[in-house]
């Protein structure tokens, strides 16, 4: 039962609506099929396929809410999740900044699924962890990653009429890559919509590479350095600096983007002019559902251009309070670059440092967004436009809003995972000056 179409869905959606005796009553039905396999020290060590379909169902009286789930779906299970909702609802304190349920909306389908995704089998993945496994083992190296596939759909229904349904999919790709003394680490990521756009045996030579070539590592003091960030290392720290456009913490004094006696920044020229930012949920290549987790209509919409900042996010609540166009948060985040690649990028370097992953990031100070966190799997050192050997990996303290400011070059954009469920990101690879390196750390 995990995968309903539309049909199947809106009967148990309607039915349970019916049977509510609540002010508004909200039914959402969520279903997957997910595979997976896992592998380590060169064997694969787990797989699997999980098949699950949720009801959740919130029920409203004035400003108090109560939410239930289940997953049995006959009549009488159907009764006894909407009683226990209403049950709940009744016992809980009011919310003053409760909203009501949203009115019929509008939305656009957008295209998140992928019949190629859909139609993975256990042989694929198998596939995809012997050709990730197999060259590491004859070039003495050690191999561990994650394959994790999956399709979904949501569905949702309210008392005041409005309904959607969407099907989505996608496959996600992870594989850390080892010498056998363990002095050397390599890393390669994808996630893709279109399962035809992916091959572990071109991708794992990526991770081989910098396991080789990572190895024997020098240490350099640290300091304020030019960096290229590949784009898996940039999307961490974009990601941190992008919750950060939240309109109720800039209005309340809680963000880089609070202005000074009250207010936010919105329409003030923040960073780069080279930096621009939007949101587009049908876009090709990073596709994401067309509403938002409040049922509000998704748009493709400017967030930064050309260092302005052009989009704060409200949520229903303060939008209302503050007047404010109500729109949908969005779902995807599209960064502009330019056409080079990584590796263009550091053939026109004189000095710096490629970095291939930041991980372990942390908030250091909310209202500058500074960051800390670490390098890993391959941080090498550029001289004179080429790669002239593995440097131990740092810490870092820099904040992104500083780092977009100190921008060199931008490469072509690359398709990413989010920054939460049913999220996407393009970001480019990035050449940046003064990055902040401030302590060494002896892990690979």
């Amino acid at each position: 039962m995990s995968m309903l179409n539309e049909a199947e869905a809106r009967t148990i959606l309607d039915k349970v609506v019916k049977m509510s005796s609540a002010d508004e009553c909200t039914a959402t039905l969520e279903g997957s099929v997910e595979g997976n396999v896992r592998f380590a020290l060169n064997n694969i060590s787990t797989s699997g396929i999980v098949s699950d379909t949720v009801l959740t169902v919130r029920s409203a009286y004035g400003k108090r809410s109560g939410t239930a789930t289940i997953n049995e779906f006959d009549d009488a299970s159907l009764e006894r999740v909407v009683r226990r909702s209403e049950e709940l609802a009744r016992l809980a304190p009011e919310n003053p900044e409760s909203m009501p349920a949203l009115e019929k909306q509008a939305y656009r389908p957008s295209p998140t699924f992928s019949p190629s995704v859909a139609a993975i089998t256990p042989e694929y993945r198998a596939r995809v962890a012997a050709d990730s496994i197999g060259p590491c083992r004859a070039e003495k190296l050690v191999a561990a990653g994650f394959l994790a596939d999956g399709q979904r759909f949501v569905a949702f229904a309210n008392s005041r009429g409005n309904a959607g349904y969407q099907q989505s999919a996608s496959l996600d790709y992870t594989c850390t890559v080892r010498t056998e003394d363990g002095r050397g680490s390599g890393w390669v990521s994808r996630n893709v919509g279109d399962a035809g756009q992916f091959e572990a045996a071109s991708e794992i030579r990526t991770a081989i590479q910098k396991a080789r070539g990572s190895a024997d590592a020098k240490a350099l003091e640290p300091g304020k350095y030019t960096v290229i960030l590949e784009p898996a290392a940039a999307s961490g720290l974009i990601s941190f600096m992008l919750f950060s456009f939240d309109a109720r913490r800039a209005d309340e004094g809680r963000s880089f983007l609070s202005k000074k006696g009250g207010g936010n920044r919105l329409g003030e020229q923040v960073f780069d002019p080279r930096i621009s930012i939007h949101a587009d949920p049908w876009d090709p290549v990073v596709p994401v559902l067309p509403w938002d987790e409040e049922g509000r209509p998704r748009e493709k919409m400017a967030i930064v251009d050309k260092g302005r900042v052009v989009y704060l996010d409200y949520s229903r609540y303060w939008a209302k309070l503050k007047g404010a166009r109500d729109v949908g948060r969005p779902g995807n985040i599209l960064m502009a670059g330019g056409d080079k690649s990584t590796a263009d990028l550091v053939r026109g370097t004189k000095r710096g440092i490629l970095v291939t992953r930041t991980w372990y990031i942390r908030m250091v100070d909310p209202q500058t967004v500074l960051l800390t966190g670490l390098t890993r799997d391959g941080t090498f050192y550029v001289e004179d436009g080429e790669i002239r050997h593995p440097v131990k990996n740092f810490r870092f303290n820099e904040s992104p809003v500083i780092m977009l400011n100190n921008v060199e070059e931008l490469g072509r954009p690359v398709r990413l995972e989010g920054f939460g469920p049913n999220s996407l990101l393009m970001i480019p690879p990035m050449k940046l000056r003064d990055f902040t390196f401030t302590s060494l750390s002896d892990a690979v």
